[in-house]
């Protein structure tokens, strides 16, 4: 699955929690990950938490499935 998010989501989420969306694969790839859902977010699409190991910390990631695509919502450790 591919990884999509809005650059300028990002920046603001850089400068908000100083995380890049570029570490997100990293804790998707953890295999001790956690999915959960993210029902108080949720509303015309499901949102989900990742919650996994990027090699710096325990990242937690907010994000939706779109098109077959994991876009990325906000992340922080």
């Amino acid at each position: 699955m591919a990884f999509e998010w809005d650059r300028a989501k990002e920046t603001e989420n850089a400068g908000k929690h100083g995380v890049d969306f570029s570490t997100v694969p990293a804790a998707f790839d953890d295999p001790r990950r956690l999915i959960l859902p993210d029902a108080s977010h949720s509303g015309n699409e499901k949102r989900f938490y990742c919650i996994g190991h990027d090699g710096a910390g325990i990242l937690t990631v907010r994000f939706t499935l779109r098109a077959g695509n994991i876009r990325v919502i906000g992340a922080g450790y």
